[in-house]
């Protein structure tokens, strides 16, 4: 477990729709900040209690005991990757925009003052609610930078967005734009997925991804950079143009 972060340590902020997204999407890039001392909240839109939790309702589990285990999930896997996790309850399949709860997330945005933010990517034909939380993600943080919204904090700066890798990249128009290693931090991550049983399927499906995602980084880092064998990696992309004084 990283050591608590001091108010002036850097910030991230992950948004995602379900309770489990921020695991399998950005679990070791959670791990690599909160490692680092830095801190990082994650806003849970929904717990995921109707599509993403089969097997509890197979169980016969009531609604309200869904997202009590869904919940305790995602606090625990929170824990584990070093972050904090807040639930904003929304309701999924289908997860609704509205105005509140963009508000709700503009004051996310202004108390936390993250410098840098990952959400999902705009694209999903298999599932409306991870567009939905990105829109809302992106609409909250240009709300969130002008000085006349009606919201409490300091207006934001211009953190760059990274979209996480969906479930099935080859049909959300997802590319890989950056190869982030985590390969010292893939035990942490292994160890929050197994806090959620409620999709223990994916377990061994995001191992296997981070191996590929890995083998990929290799081979666009170069050969004689000494990683490991096994190396683990996550895939993003950026919304906005990155800013620099050098092309590397």
């Amino acid at each position: 477990m990283a050591d608590t972060a001091s108010p002036s340590a850097p910030s991230t902020l992950v948004i995602t729709a379900h309770a489990g997204d921020f695991v399998w999407r950005a679990g070791g890039a959670i791990a690599l900040a909160a490692s680092r001392g830095e801190q990082v909240t994650i806003a849970c839109l929904t717990y995921g209690e109707r599509g993403e939790s089969a097997r509890a309702w197979r169980e016969g589990k009531s609604l309200d005991e869904i997202k009590a285990i869904r919940r305790d999930e995602a606090e625990r896997a929170a824990a584990t990757l070093g972050a904090e996790v807040r639930f904003f309850d929304a309701g999924d399949y289908p997860l609704r925009e509205t105005p509140e709860l963009v508000d709700q997330l503009v004051g996310v945005y202004r108390e936390t003052q993250p410098d840098v933010v990952l959400t999902h990517p705009p694209h999903d034909p298999y599932n409306a609610d991870h567009p939905a939380a990105c829109r809302m993600a992106l609409e909250a943080r240009i709300l969130a930078q002008a000085i006349g919204y009606p919201a409490e904090g300091d207006p934001l700066g211009a953190p760059p967005v990274f979209y996480f890798e969906p479930h099935q990249p080859e049909v959300c128009d997802f590319t890989p734009e950056v190869l982030l290693d985590i390969t010292d931090v893939f035990a942490t991550k292994r160890a929050a997925m197994e806090c959620l049983s409620a999709q223990q399927h994916l377990w061994e499906y995001y191992t296997d991804l981070g191996k590929r995602r890995g083998v990929q980084l290799k081979r666009n880092a170069g050969p004689n950079l000494g990683f490991p064998t096994t190396t683990y990696g996550e895939a993003y992309m950026r919304p906005y143009p990155q800013v620099t004084e050098r092309l590397a």
